[in-house]
């Protein structure tokens, strides 16, 4: 190999293209900007100094900016089937779904935690607990479990006891997608369209008869029908999260209470009974 003389060029070290396009962002807006990473990075405050707090931080925060996300979409779809606009509701009904999904794998990572490393910092979590998440009680209540005690917990925050009221008062995502069917001509009794939307929906025979009829002539009713499989998928996924949750939970805690003075896994069995769609899942024994 031939070796470089004195008049030989200084070999220059390649640089990546992106850092010769970017590398002053005195006055433009960086990667770190725009997602106000600063703030964002210092929300993780551990109040202990075991290890695997920080585990259990970041799992219930990144669910919560998911759950932001879930809310964004189901007021958007939710208005798009009062208006009548299917396909963007169907967008984002999907997208919920996938969102369920992350959720669900979230519950994975978490449950690299044992028994042993939890009881290490769960002193340090005081009253804290999951079930006071407002932005899960928002999803409910936009899905229709509708509890007006659910505000108790949050007392002591007007804005969200404001928020959480005006959810629970507000029409459901299924209640728009019962509406729907009375537009299209479907006989739902007025019982059902006129009933308090601060309390859950309870299945009632108007209903399954609409949603029996367009599963059984789904080229006639095709996009109600649509409508009909991504509810059924929506909360399919949910029931998912939820079961998750509970196993979760019962791995790492076993059977004792909640942080928040919940009965624990107790609670969270109760809830895999609940069902947001119940005609489209009664249906399906008579098809």
């Amino acid at each position: 190999m031939k070796k470089p003389t004195l008049a030989s060029p200084p070999t220059r070290r390649a640089r990546h293209p992106a850092a010769e396009a970017h590398v002053d962002f005195s006055r433009s807006m960086s990667y770190g900007d725009y997602l106000a990473l600063d703030r964002l990075l210092a929300c993780q405050q551990p109040r202990s100094a075991e290890h695997d707090e920080l585990l259990f931080i970041i799992i219930h925060q990144a669910t919560e900016l998911w759950m932001k996300l879930v809310l964004h979409e189901l007021r958007h779809a939710t208005a798009q089937l009062r208006a009548g606009d299917l396909q963007p509701a169907f967008k984002g009904l999907a997208r919920v779904s996938r969102i369920q999904a992350q959720l669900i794998q979230s519950w994975d990572v978490l449950s690299t935690m044992t028994p042993a490393d939890y009881s290490r910092f769960r002193a340090a979590l005081g009253q804290s607990s999951g079930f006071q998440s407002y932005q899960y009680r928002l999803i409910e209540f936009a899905l229709g479990n509708k509890n007006a005690e659910m505000l108790a917990p949050h007392r002591h925050r007007p804005e969200i006891v404001a928020a959480l009221q005006s959810a629970l008062a507000a029409p459901s995502l299924y209640d728009e997608a019962i509406a729907l069917l009375a537009r299209r001509g479907f006989a739902i009794d007025d019982a059902v369209l006129a009933r308090d939307r601060t309390r859950p929906h309870r299945a009632h025979p108007s209903v399954k008869a609409a949603w029996l009829e367009i599963y059984r002539d789904t080229a006639r009713h095709w996009d109600l029908y649509e409508l009909a499989e991504e509810l059924v998928d929506l909360e399919d996924w949910f029931q998912q999260w939820r079961f998750r949750h509970m196993t979760t939970v019962t791995r790492i805690i076993g059977m004792k209470r909640g942080t928040g003075g919940t009965a624990g896994v107790a609670y969270l069995r109760h809830a895999l009974d609940i069902r947001f769609f119940p005609e489209l899942w009664d249906l399906r024994t008579e098809l």
